[in-house]
């Protein structure tokens, strides 16, 4: 572990700046990234939050549909589906979703590693200097005024933004609930960046520990093209390879590794050791592409292989689980009814009458994203009589109703087994 000493203390990592092409396209996937999960809980569809999880009221909205508690087996198959996309491109291109897509990664490099590199300046002023207290101070606020809002952001897509205003602005006894779930989350957000770091993906992450069953020597990921840099050697030392053994990979590594031992559990893909060696190559007058994206067999064996039985068994995986997610939203019922028996005896036997009755109560709950009416009808033998004391029933966009309602028979007309139901 290369985050840790050989007497077992923290080696804080400083990685250094790096500058290159696949810097600028992380840049621009990251303030995308950003900007999308910052106004995504503004966007409207159909009336509605675009992506709202509101669970107080247990129902949620996405993208224009209108779920409650009752669809969430659905979202088995969109999660294990979300699920195995990672996989699949995992088999295929490492952990490229760590370097590029992994909020982790998205705000410790986008903000607050900038944020450091500003107040303490680059990596080897950031390793030699002491503990400045003013700069010390400033940079530990900054932290914690970015923790703040990433948490609050996070909060509306818990409580509509409309909402989230009077809550931000209320004195915290009247939102209990939201303040402890900011001030924790904050918290939590603000010891992983500030202090824990990398840390995180190479303990805490299970994905990572995945990698080694998932690679193979096809898949490809961040590589040092040793038959092309072996032996190493100093600029211009005759027999040596093309790597300089300048340690520019190390020093850019965000998890502090050498990549030149290999694909390891903590390398994350993020390509700075390869901006990083491509600046050295083209200072040195050499091709390219001693670090590259490229699979094992590519290395070895200078030929690439793409498409392999496992991922085509992965595809069909993938596909099965969203199908199935896409097929149980498109059958889903606009309203769940669902008729419960009264609390109390099962039954009540009116003798001067010579009547069977049952008394029941109807929850309707209205899954559309707009206003309904609902008229019920009770459906049974025509000698039972249904009495409904409000058939006609208002509901609002996910707003749910208890209906009382008694079926009555006579007592020489009944038969067991009779089977009665609503529309």
């Amino acid at each position: 572990m290369y985050c840790i000493n050989e007497d077992g203390s923290r080696n804080m990592i400083h990685p250094a700046d790096v500058k290159g092409r696949f810097q600028v396209r992380k840049k621009l996937l990251w303030a995308l990234l950003v900007a999308i999960y910052v106004i995504l809980p503004w966007i409207q569809i159909g009336g509605h939050p675009a992506v709202l999880v509101d669970l107080p009221r247990r129902h949620f909205y996405l993208f224009g549909g209108v779920f409650n508690a009752s669809d969430f087996y659905m979202f088995f198959f969109f999660v294990a589906g979300f699920g195995l996309s990672l996989i699949l491109f995992s088999a295929l291109f490492g952990r490229i979703w760590c370097g590029y897509g992994c909020p982790q990664t998205v705000f410790m490099e986008g903000f607050f590693r900038r944020v450091e590199r500003w107040i303490d300046g680059p990596a080897g002023k950031r390793q030699k200097q002491g503990m400045k207290v003013g700069r010390a101070i400033l940079k530990q606020v900054i932290f914690l005024g970015l923790s703040l809002v990433i948490a609050h952001i996070f909060l509306s897509y818990f409580i509509p933004v409309e909402e989230l205003r009077n809550v931000v602005t209320s004195p915290p006894t009247e939102h209990w609930t939201a303040f402890l779930f900011v001030m924790g989350f904050t918290a939590l957000i603000y010891g992983n960046f500030a202090r824990f770091r990398e840390q995180t993906c190479l303990i805490l992450c299970p994905y990572g520990r995945l990698q080694s069953v998932l690679y193979d020597a096809d898949t490809v990921n961040v590589q040092y093209d040793f038959e092309r840099g072996e032996p190493r050697g100093h600029y211009n030392e005759e027999g040596a390879g093309d790597c300089i053994d300048c340690y520019r990979c190390v020093a850019v590594c965000p998890t502090g590794i050498d990549i030149r031992a290999g694909v390891q559990m903590e390398c994350i893909g993020c390509a700075n050791c390869i901006d990083a060696c491509e600046e050295v190559m083209d200072k040195a007058k050499r091709p390219r592409g001693l670090i590259r994206y490229a699979s094992l067999r590519e290395i070895e064996e200078g030929k690439a292989r793409f498409w392999r039985p496992r991922l085509f068994l992965y595809v069909a995986i993938f596909v099965c689980f969203i199908a199935g997610f896409v097929l149980l939203s498109l059958r889903r019922n606009d309203y769940d009814a669902r008729l419960i028996r009264q609390r109390g005896v099962p039954y009540t036997l009116d003798r001067e009458k010579g009547l069977v009755r049952n008394g029941f109560r109807l929850h309707l709950v209205n899954k559309l994203g707009h206003d309904e009416h609902f008229v019920l009808e009770g459906v049974g033998p025509e000698k039972a009589t249904f009495i409904i004391p409000n058939n006609d029933v208002h509901l609002k966009s996910t707003e749910s109703r208890n209906v009382t309602l008694f079926v009555e028979i006579a007592r020489e007309d009944y038969e067991p087994g009779m089977l009665f139901r609503m529309k």
